[in-house]
């Protein structure tokens, strides 16, 4: 059944400017960041008037409420994904949660870390944020890192499974739905081959936990990384989550204050699990912004949003492959795919059709999408990618296609 989300709109005072030429906005960008509704803006800016102080650190009454704030929202993101909140740890981003659990594998006085000799496998499709960080870990400690192909339709080639996790894998670092393809990874089949060979799996949800509802124990991973600003949030907070057992042998990355327990002139000593993961005064008031994104959708619903993504998806789908000289780029069904579209103008470059896109008030992202060894594979300089939330609409898509179509006619291009 339809899900009609057509009133959120209201809900986001972004929608409310006009833009090239007096166009209204259509924002098809939510790959790359999310608008942010009032409730989110307000409770981050009611921070500062209100409660602003740093958290864990006096012993008056704002650093109270602020340290209690801050902390809800830690028990609000574990609800969200099912987790405990002890084993939530608040970063500045996504990219530094990868970050983070990378150096901490890395160490070797670490519990569980990674030698020369080890493997790390990651995906064709990962965005820079979750390859970068374990190429260079394999680079400084000798470990080899290996890759899962990408078929010629946008999916995780899973025919030598077993050939690229082997004995020797540790890590299995990938993403749950490309931010480039659209496609949802096989997270069970790539979890159950990681089990049966002993390695840890990181999944990076930054395309999924905005998008549909998520379950850490359900989905047997060991690491989960997420941002704030793609999930209707504040930009500068992170999530990472981790098993409460791992992360307590883990050594952290991150070192000064609120993150120790003892400091001598020669030595220091963690505290407890999440915080000695949480080095300085953290992100606050992003915190408290996150949590009532959190409560925004919650009140949706991510079962409703994920129905109203794939309805715009399909409805997207169908009609730019009816578009002559327009290529998508992904799955062009809906089986494993989410709201992510990227294509292609035969003739016109990615750049030139977001600029032309934009006389018209709709904002896509253009370029490699930090993908660039999944650019290469494609034989691709970039893709156009449209990529839709839960305040876009049917006529949001309407208004792409007619304008994909002024595109070929500006460029004069196949008709």
């Amino acid at each position: 059944m339809s899900i009609d989300l057509s009133s959120c709109k209201k809900d986001f005072p972004i929608f409310e400017r006009k833009v090239r030429g007096g166009n209204s906005l259509i924002y098809l960008d939510s790959g790359a960041t999310s608008q942010k509704p009032n409730s989110v803006i307000e409770a981050e800016s009611n921070f500062y008037r209100t409660v602003n102080a740093a958290v864990h650190r006096g012993a008056h009454l704002l650093a109270e409420e602020a340290s209690e704030a801050y902390e809800s929202a830690r028990e609000k993101v574990a609800a969200f994904i099912g987790a405990r909140s002890n084993e939530v740890i608040f970063s500045k981003s996504a990219t530094e949660s990868l970050n983070i659990i990378a150096y901490s594998f890395g160490n070797p006085d670490s519990r569980i870390n990674i030698k020369a000799g080890d493997q790390i496998v990651v995906t064709e499709m990962e965005h820079h944020a979750n390859l970068i960080p374990w190429q260079q870990l394999a680079k400084r400690t000798g470990a080899e890192l290996r890759w899962l192909s990408v078929t010629a339709d946008g999916r995780i080639d899973l025919t030598n499974l077993d050939q690229v996790i082997t004995k020797k894998t540790k890590i299995v670092a990938i993403t749950h739905q490309s931010n480039v393809l659209g496609s949802i990874l096989p997270v069970e089949t790539i979890v159950k081959a990681s089990r049966a060979v002993g390695a840890l799996v990181v999944l990076d949800a930054c395309q999924s936990a905005p998008h549909f509802a998520l379950d850490v124990k359900k989905l047997d991973i060991d690491f989960l990384a997420f941002s704030g600003h793609k999930t209707l949030g504040p930009t500068g907070i992170g999530v990472l989550w981790g098993k409460f057992d791992l992360l307590e042998k883990l050594e952290p990355s991150l070192f000064g204050g609120s993150m120790v327990d003892s400091v001598t002139m020669e030595s220091a000593t963690w505290a407890a699990t999440p915080r000695k993961f949480e080095a300085g005064v953290p992100n606050m008031a992003q915190a408290v912004g996150l949590s009532a994104a959190i409560d925004y959708l919650n009140h949706i619903g991510m079962h409703n949003i994920a129905q109203h993504e794939q309805d715009l998806t399909s409805y997207l789908l169908k009609g730019i492959v009816g578009i002559s000289g327009v290529k998508v780029i992904g799955p062009v069904d809906m089986k494993d795919r989410g709201g992510v579209v990227s294509f292609t103008v035969e003739g016109v470059h990615p750049h030139d059709v977001g600029q032309v896109l934009d006389q018209y008030g709709i904002a896509v992202r253009t370029g490699h999408h930090c993908a660039w060894p999944l650019m290469r594979k494609l034989n691709l300089v970039g893709t156009t990618r449209a990529s839709l939330y839960l305040y876009n609409s049917k006529s949001d898509v309407d208004s792409l296609l007619e304008s994909i179509e002024k595109v070929k006619s500006y460029f004069k291009v196949s008709k």
